[in-house]
């Protein structure tokens, strides 16, 4: 035998489904990280360009470049045509190519292949560090902003 309730609220209409809780937010998963050059880049009109942005990588850029005959031809060239896969902003440029990279001082190039590692491999830009003078710990941002500035 079936018991069939009838009430005014909900003739013939499924029970209302209860709201979702709303979820709390958690830490913001980043995918872009800007930095500043210690030298920058100088383009063809004589402007320097320090400030920049690099996305995480993904597997597919990691692998392309070696299929790169460049690379094949020299190993170390691997990071000039990866830094140029995964640097999006460089000052105004957005068009980043291996030419470019190779037109860096050499410092920016390996502070460059510095944060590649670290937000790819560590997935933030921070370091520990401690003072020499009272012991104190702290962490510090190795993106390359200038003391006082966010």
């Amino acid at each position: 035998m079936r018991r069939v309730l009838s009430t005014a609220e909900g003739l013939g209409r499924p029970a209302p489904a209860a709201e979702p809780a709303p979820i709390a937010p958690g830490p913001v998963f980043r995918t872009e990280f800007p930095f500043v050059l210690p030298r920058g880049y100088v383009d063809d009109r004589g402007t320097v360009h320090r400030t920049g942005s690099m996305r995480l990588a993904t597997a597919r850029d990691e692998l392309v470049p070696l299929r790169d005959d460049r690379v094949r031809e020299n190993p170390p060239y691997l990071s000039v045509v990866l830094l140029a896969r995964v640097i999006t902003r460089l000052g105004t440029i957005t068009d980043i190519h291996a030419g470019l990279v190779e037109d860096l001082f050499a410092s920016d190039l390996a502070f460059l292949q510095d944060l590649y590692r670290r937000v790819n491999a560590e997935g933030h830009t921070r370091a520990e560090a401690t003072c020499p003078s009272c012991g104190h710990e702290f962490a510090v941002d190795l993106s390359g902003g200038r003391v006082g500035e966010s």
